[in-house]
């Protein structure tokens, strides 16, 4: 009998890097595996990388976000969306603790936050506010890692204390991912693929760690599932016999 394999792709190759946009390409994919593999990594990279989030904010005197600031020209809704916007690293696993002091008038933007060391704001211009009149702001703001994309009714109900508001929390990395996949010719055939994947990600993450990451978590995860659980089988076969008695009598 004939020894089938499928040959093995190339290692990653960087095209092209600019900022934090990457493109990167595999060669040598099996007919059809480019589209496989390339739709699998783009869902890991949008789902599956951590990061860091605002995830709850508390702002004295105001115990909803329908709500309105004395002397601050965005209403709460606005500003909570601008502080989702806010990118930041965290380097440690433990939830940190954010707060902002203003007085107008004047904008307020992610620079004047106060963060514990382990905390870095990435992008400091991010816009807060516009204080409009002799107005103080007072915020608190819970930061911490996560994975993807959680909404705020996901948000455990016993960690939010009355008048702190949770927050849609954007924990991914990855501002943008897509992937190509184009024909190429492996010794005499022409319908092997080479997968494109082009990574955005927020800074927070470069895009060549992003692909690197989601390459080990599907190999993770894969390995996971290699062979059978065959102590299940033998419980299964157990659990026929007495049935199988009880119907002899």
């Amino acid at each position: 009998m004939s020894d089938y394999h499928i040959a093995l792709p190339s290692k990653p190759r960087v095209v092209s890097e600019s900022g934090h946009s990457g493109t990167y390409e595999i060669d040598g994919l099996y007919p059809g595996y480019g589209y496989t593999l390339g739709n699998s990594l783009r869902r890991i990279i949008l789902s599956s990388l951590p990061g860091a989030a605002i995830t709850h904010v508390k702002i004295p005197g105001v115990s909803h976000e329908f709500s309105t600031i004395e002397g601050v020209k965005e209403d709460v809704v606005t500003i909570l969306l601008n502080i989702r916007k806010i990118r930041l690293k965290i380097a440690t696993d433990e939830a940190q603790t954010i707060t902002l002091s203003a007085k107008g008038p004047r904008a307020v933007t992610a620079a004047d936050l106060k963060a514990p060391g382990q905390v870095e704001i990435l992008n400091p211009e991010s816009h807060i506010a516009e204080m409009t009149g002799k107005a103080s702001l007072e915020l608190e703001m819970r930061a911490e890692k996560g994975l993807g994309y959680i909404p705020k009714e996901s948000h455990q109900k016993d960690r939010v204390e009355v008048g702190t508001i949770a927050l849609d929390a954007i924990f991914s990395p990855i501002r943008r991912v897509n992937y190509e996949v184009e024909n190429m010719r492996v010794g005499d055939r022409t319908d092997f693929n080479r997968l494109r994947i082009l990574i955005e990600t927020d800074g927070t993450m470069e895009p060549r760690e992003a692909l690197e990451r989601a390459i080990e978590t599907m190999i993770h995860q894969l390995k996971a599932i290699v062979g059978f659980k065959e102590e299940e089988s033998a419980e299964a076969g157990d659990a026929t016999e007495p049935s199988l008695a009880s119907a002899r009598h």
